[in-house]
């Protein structure tokens, strides 16, 4: 049971299920991540693993190991990122651009953490049966920042509560994102892929 093994334990392990040619797009290699546990560099080994699994399919379990590791490390944020790449490899992934209204127009006057734990509402076009829209859940990821504020513009990663209420999007939708009334920010769809179980 991988809950029973050290963090450094984990990562030797995460290291076993990826193949020897895989690499990070800095050209880190397995190889070159086989000597940092040799030197027990165990924070540069994690992050050397995630900018791997990033760029080469890899598995849930391989995601598992490295957030767990990072729990055990105390990253917390790393940890939740670990997390999210592995529900990403069970429900497909949904990337977009999201542009935040500013705050003379909008309800929210301060940044929010880019994280993964906000949970706004999306109008992503579905509508009810009586024809009435209807908004969906998602967690929100900022790629490459803390956070993210009134007026800002990102890459973000959506994790839908329902993730197949999702399936009908494309590339170049434009949907809206809802913390209350009014709109909050929109975005525009810009990679979809599928689930890889």
């Amino acid at each position: 049971m991988q809950d029973m093994d050290d963090a450094f334990t984990l990562l030797r392990r995460a290291v076993d299920l990826l193949s020897e040619d895989a690499a990070a797009e800095n050209g880190q290699t397995v190889g070159d991540v086989r000597e940092d546990i040799g030197r027990q560099e165990w924070e540069m080994v994690l992050g050397v693993l995630i900018e791997i699994g990033d760029v080469h399919p890899v598995s849930v379990d391989f995601w598992e190991l490295l957030a767990e590791a990072a729990r055990q490390m105390m990253l917390d944020r790393s940890c939740r990122w670990c997390e999210w790449r592995a529900w990403e490899v069970q429900n497909g992934t949904v990337r977009a651009t999201l542009n935040l209204v500013g705050a003379e127009e909008g309800r929210r006057r301060t940044a929010f953490s880019g994280d993964g734990r906000l949970r706004p509402m999306w109008d992503i076009g579905n509508r009810s049966a009586g024809g009435e829209r209807e908004l969906s859940i998602a967690r929100l990821w900022v790629e490459y920042a803390q956070e993210l504020g009134p007026g800002e513009t990102a890459d973000v990663r959506l994790a839908p509560l329902n993730p197949e209420q999702w399936r009908h999007l494309k590339c170049g939708d434009v949907i809206t994102m809802h913390e209350a009334r009014p709109v909050a920010g929109t975005a525009t769809v810009i990679e979809i892929l599928p689930p890889r179980t």
